[in-house]
Parts: structure tokens; C-alpha cells; sequence
């Protein structure tokens, strides 16, 4: 879902086989429907995580901690975006290896050569179509804002806003930039695309015969220059283990390092304000609409099934959460329906580009009701305080949502199946494969981030202390830690 066009030697022997087949390489155009499109979508996933996040969780917290939760997500947005102009696109969105790119980009230094950045562009699915690169730069820049600011409902009430505001930029460069290069980063379909367009339309003899070996160098330079997951074939659209595993495991080992509330057990812990959680979860609702159909990079029919796939998905999990609830407890809860939505937004977050709109419904019945039993059972099980279910949410859904694609794409199912740019057509599914390489993105998130932010709270205790006194987390953290309330009485 994210380029880099390869510019050297994979370019230079392309050109090669387009002068031999005395056809032209037409230079990609950047459409601007497609740019209105991408425009838009960044600043819906911006609202998904201020207001929308931050509304979702306050709401949940206790009334003298909603402000603290509301610091904690507007600092991470804030330090994150510095952050990604300085160096995070380009360690993610840059060729340098399969694990992470390089500083080629840093500073945003996008202009090609004898151009401005208004010039820069970035391919899309569709070969020799482009959109601006400063807006793929900004839409990315959204997700790599709301994955960490996830995080925090975790181990909400009860962490220092000085360990929030150290652990963050710490977590997102080590962490979330090396998964999204792995899982995300490739060279992009327009090389490999002319390349193939050149062998079908040379003559034969010398022509047919450069032509053909520009295209077996294109082919092995569009294979080398992606990452690590990509490679492994796994297929995310939109973020299940970029931003959802990813943010969930951290939240569940922050959860259990940094241990449970005082009082939890005991003491009433009750959302303060589920008024304030309908507008939170509805405002992400709708800006997960630039989240998954944005994804498609296009203003085309990739980003209607995504759309499509987001409003059924989510339907279906709100209501397979409300009505086995229901079942259990005897009665449906706002907060149930709520939650279940959030689950199927995250489940069909991977798949949303892939199932088609049956495949996504049955995906949204599943979640809704795995992720209840995760919030619930599991968690009462096994006895850890992930406050706000960042875990049994994020981390459960994005599981299921990643392994659900390596079933739904398949197109007797209804799905759209994988493109193979090196054939220039759907590739035959295997579901014994894709489902090995679904794991491979799956398992590989959960240890990079699960070991690695293991590690660098540890560090940030030592620095600076994970956890708030318990005369502090009595008293709340918003008079504390920030000298404000949320409320006047």
C-alpha cells in the first residue's frame, strides 16, 4: 500500500527494453480526483483520533482522569507528526532494507531532481497513476499518530504523563516505523507494469529479446525493494498489524508491567460518561471511512468496497456483541454495541480492500463475538487490568481481521483475490499459502512489539517512572499531574 519508485538500475535497464520495443515510457500523472480523495481521507483519520479517540476513552475513564486521557492522546498526535517530518516517513516509506529504510527522505527532502516538492509524487495500485507525495506523506503521518495513542487506553489512570510523553516518540521509532516499512513498504506496480507492457507489444527477434530481459530485471528489482512481511506475501490494507496488533500487545505488556489500578476489584470503576463514548466511537466510525477506503489510494471502485466493507463490517459486529451480551447477561448495553463497532472496524481494517461485503458481514458476526470473550472471560481469567480493552479489542480483532483476509480474498468467496503485478493479472489463491503468510505478519508484529516494548518500558521506568504514587491516582491525574479538572461542581 506504500511505494518507492526504484529509480536506478532497475529504471535504466526498463528503459532499455522500452527503446528496443520503440515504445515510449509515458511519464505517471497525478490525477486530482484522486488527490481530493487523499485530502480528505487524511483529515477524516486525523478526527478519528482528536476528537474522536480522545472523547472515546475519556468517556470511559473516571470523571477525574478525563483530562489526562485527553493530554495523553493530543500530545501523541502532536509529537508524532514532528517526528514523521523529521525522520519517520523516510524510515518507513524508503528503500534501505526489508526491517527499515533509510534517511534519504529525512527532513522531508522529497523534491526529485531540478523539481520542487510540489512536484514529488508517489505511486498508487494502478501503474503510471500517481498522487501528490506531501499528501501520502500526511495520510501516513495519521496512522502513524492514532497506533501509539491507542496504547494509552491500556494502562489509563494510572501512568505518568512524563512516561507517556517519553515512551511515545521511543515506542513509534522503534517499533511501530520498522513494522511499517516491513509489513507496507514496496517498489510499486508502474516499473514492473511497463516492463511486462514492453515484452507483450516488441516484435520478435532483438527487440522481443531486450525487451524480455528488461523485464526479468525489473521483476527481481520490484521482488528485492519491499519489506520484510510484504515479501512473505501477507496482505494488509489497511492497518490490522501495522496499527491494531501492534498498538494491542504493547497495551497488554504496558498493562501487566506497570499493574493494576488501585482498587481494581474493589472499587466501582465505571465509565463516567458513556454520552461522551457514543460521540467518541461514532466520530471513529466515521473518519475510518479515510482509514480503509483512503487506503485504496484512488478514488476508483477500490475505495467503494472499502467503504461498503467498513459500514457492514462494523454494523454486524455492534450487533453480534449487543446480542450475545444479551444472552449472556440478560440484557443489551450501549457500551456492548459500542465496543462491538470499534471490534469490527478493526477486523475489517486488513480486509478491507480484499472480502467483498457478505465475507465482511460474516467477518464483523465473528469478532464481535471472539473480542466479547477476550473482554470478559480471558480477562477475567487471567486477571490483568487493560483498562480501556485495548488488548482484547485491537489486538484480538486485528488477529482475527488478519487471518479473516487470507479467507475472504480467496474469490469464490466474493473477494477480489491478490494482484500479481509480474503476471499482470489476479494470482491463483492458495489458502494454505496465504494463511502461512498471514501468520507470518501476524506472529511477527506480536514479538517485535510485544519483546521490544517490553524493553523500552522498563527503560522509561528507569528514566522516569511508569507509574503515577497511589496518592496521586486517588486523587486523579488531572488535578495532579495537569492542575485542571474536566469539570466544575
Amino acid at each position: 500500500m506504500t511505494f518507492k519508485r526504484p529509480y536506478s538500475a532497475g529504471l535504466a535497464a526498463l528503459a532499455v527494453g522500452l527503446f528496443a520495443a520503440t515504445a515510449a515510457y509515458a511519464e505517471p500523472t497525478v490525477n486530482k480526483g484522486d488527490n481530493a480523495w487523499m485530502l480528505t481521507s487524511t483529515v477524516l483519520v486525523l478526527l478519528m483520533t482528536i476528537p474522536g479517540l480522545a472523547l472515546f476513552y475519556g468517556g470511559l475513564v473516571r470523571s477525574k482522569n478525563m483530562l489526562s486521557v485527553l493530554a495523553q492522546v493530543f500530545y501523541t498526535v502532536c509529537v508524532v507528526t514532528i517526528l514523521w517530518a523529521l525522520y519517520g516517513y523516510s524510515l518507513a516509506f524508503t528503500g534501505g532494507s526489508d526491517f527499515i529504510g533509510g534517511f534519504s527522505k529525512a527532513f522531508l527532502k522529497i523534491a526529485p531532481e531540478g523539481k520542487t516538492i510540489l512536484d514529488a509524487q508517489v505511486a498508487t495500485f494502478t501503474a503510471d497513476v500517481n498522487i501528490t507525495e506531501l499528501i501520502y506523506i500526511c495520510f501516513q503521518m495519521t496512522f502513524a499518530a492514532i497506533t501509539p495513542a491507542l496504547i494509552v487506553g491500556a494502562f489509563a489512570e494510572r501512568m505518568k504523563f512524563a512516561a507517556v510523553a517519553l515512551f511515545v516518540p521511543l515506542w513509534v521509532t522503534l517499533i511501530y516505523l520498522p513494522i511499517a516499512h516491513m509489513v507496507w513498504y514496496w517498489a510499486g506496480p508502474d516499473a514492473i507494469s511497463a516492463a511486462l507492457k514492453a515484452v507483450e507489444t516488441a516484435a520478435d527477434g532483438a527487440a522481443k529479446t531486450a525487451a524480455t530481459a528488461a523485464f526479468e530485471t525489473a521483476k527481481t528489482a520490484f521482488s528485492d525493494d519491499a519489506g520484510w512481511i510484504f515479501k512473505k506475501g501477507a496482505i494488509d490494507f489497511a492497518g490490522g498489524t501495522v496499527v491494531h496488533i501492534n498498538a494491542g500487545i504493547a497495551g497488554l505488556v504496558g498493562a501487566i508491567l506497570i499493574g493494576k489500578r488501585t482498587g481494581y476489584g474493589k472499587d466501582l470503576m465505571a465509565p463516567h460518561s458513556l454520552t461522551m463514548t457514543m460521540i467518541g466511537a461514532s466520530l471513529l466510525w466515521v473518519g475510518w471511512f479515510g482509514f480503509n477506503a483512503g487506503s485504496n489510494l484512488e478514488a476508483s471502485g477500490g475505495a467503494a468496497l472499502a467503504m461498503t466493507n467498513s459500514f457492514v463490517a462494523t454494523a454486524a459486529a455492534a450487533l453480534a456483541w449487543m446480542f450475545a451480551e444479551w444472552i449472556i447477561k440478560g440484557h443489551p448495553s450501549l457500551l456492548g454495541a459500542l465496543s462491538g463497532a470499534v471490534a469490527g472496524l478493526v477486523a475489517v481494517t486488513p480486509a478491507a480492500g480484499f472480502a467483498g461485503p457478505m465475507g465482511a458481514i460474516v467477518l464483523g458476526l465473528v469478532v464481535g463475538v471472539v473480542c466479547l470473550f477476550f473482554c470478559t472471560v480471558i480477562k477475567n481469567a487471567l486477571g490483568y487490568d487493560d483498562a480501556l480493552d485495548v488488548f482484547g479489542v485491537h489486538c484480538i480483532g486485528g488477529i482475527v481481521g488478519a487471518l479473516g483476509t487470507g479467507i475472504l480474498v480467496n474469490p469464490a468467496l466474493g473477494g477480489t483475490g491478490v494482484m500479481d503485478y509480474t503476471i499482470g493479472k489476479i494470482a491463483d489463491y492458495d489458502f494454505a499459502a496465504q494463511m502461512i503468510s498471514q501468520l507470518w505478519g501476524v506472529c511477527t508484529t506480536l514479538v517485535w512489539s510485544g519483546i521490544g516494548s517490553a524493553i523500552l518500558y522498563k527503560v522509561v521506568d528507569v528514566i522516569v517512572g511508569l507509574r503515577a504514587t497511589v496518592e496521586v491516582e486517588r486523587e486523579g491525574l488531572d488535578i495532579t499531574e495537569h492542575t485542571e479538572r474536566a469539570y466544575n461542581m
